[in-house]
């Protein structure tokens, strides 16, 4: 082959520098591109949390659950504008608020130790759920308000009806009485001596579980409007089969005077009381408005306005 001339050598290379020129600048302009679509954005930080710079859905979920919370009200902060209601110290809805929860990530168990295979849940609170099919939807409702009127030593109090309409009462059952089943019948039976214990109260609980449900729970308690949603308030469908759901905060904007709401709940087979994702919103933000129109959606059920229920005196 022949030499090229030294003139055409120098052509070449100088074609073959440019080339190289281009395909670097574009090559570096692509990246720059890249880089520009998969930047994070940046956190800042105040008061030990990260608070977002922009409103990204990842930075509002870090705004507003708090990882190391251990109980409701600190792992689960309120949206901006708005403020958690004052409740009496004491109160039923100071201690739903600050139920113990297990730590963030924790996930929902059955009764017999299977996860719950639906993500519909942003904290699952720390509250055994027993060895048996029992601590269902409305059994959770019932476990929280007699957990705090047991802690309270309110005994008098403890008392729910069966299905068939029979009344158990923790203060008879004590008092070393037991209930007896025989089809529609159901009576007392004394078997043992005074016992006040916690063990002693737990299984009167799953005495309860087994004979009481939705249809029960709305029976004995009474209706009350939306408007005047409160702690321990509870949406309920009472029928076969129905649902129910306890709030267990109420956050409000003292400016528009909106106020928002936390859902806990059990369901099908007994598990972990777990607090709801809300569908309507990202899952970093579990809050429910009480302006959600004629039905409101949960994960795993659906209610309507006028089904909130309070337990009485």
């Amino acid at each position: 082959m022949p030499k090229l001339s030294k003139l055409m050598r120098l052509g070449v290379v100088s074609i073959l520098i440019f080339a190289l020129m281009v395909g670097c600048t574009t090559e570096q302009s692509q990246l720059n591109k890249k880089t520009e679509i998969v930047e994070k954005p940046r956190l800042e930080e105040k008061d030990g949390i990260s608070s977002p710079t922009n409103k990204s859905e990842q930075s509002y979920k870090e705004s507003l659950i708090n990882s190391n919370g251990r109980t409701i009200i600190e792992r689960i902060k309120v949206p901006e504008g708005y403020e958690r209601v004052e409740v009496p110290r004491g109160s039923f809805a100071e201690y739903l608020r600050n139920l113990p929860l297990k730590p963030h990530g924790t996930k929902v168990k059955y009764y017999n130790g299977e996860e719950k295979p639906n993500d519909v849940y942003v904290a699952v609170i720390d509250m055994d759920v027993g060895t048996r099919d029992l601590q269902q939807c409305a059994d959770a409702v019932i476990r929280l308000y007699s957990e705090y009127l047991y802690k309270n030593r309110q005994y008098d109090k403890i008392h729910f009806n069966f299905t068939n309409g029979f009344r158990a009462d923790f203060k008879k059952w004590m008092q070393g009485y037991r209930i007896k089943v025989e089809g529609n019948k159901t009576y007392w039976i004394k078997v043992a001596g005074y016992d006040d214990s916690y063990e002693c109260f737990r299984k009167y609980l799953d005495m309860v579980f087994a004979y009481a449900g939705t249809l029960s729970l709305s029976q004995e308690m009474k209706r009350v409007p939306l408007s005047d949603l409160q702690i321990g308030d509870v949406f309920l469908k009472g029928s076969d089969p129905g649902h129910c759901a306890i709030v267990v905060d109420v956050a409000q904007n003292p400016k528009t005077g909106e106020k928002i709401f936390l859902l806990a709940q059990s369901y099908m087979p007994a598990q972990d009381i777990h607090i709801l994702k809300n569908p309507a919103n990202e899952d970093s933000n579990p809050w429910y408005s009480i302006n959600f129109g004629d039905i409101l959606v949960t994960p795993e059920w659906q209610f309507t306005k006028d089904q909130v229920y309070r337990f009485g005196e």
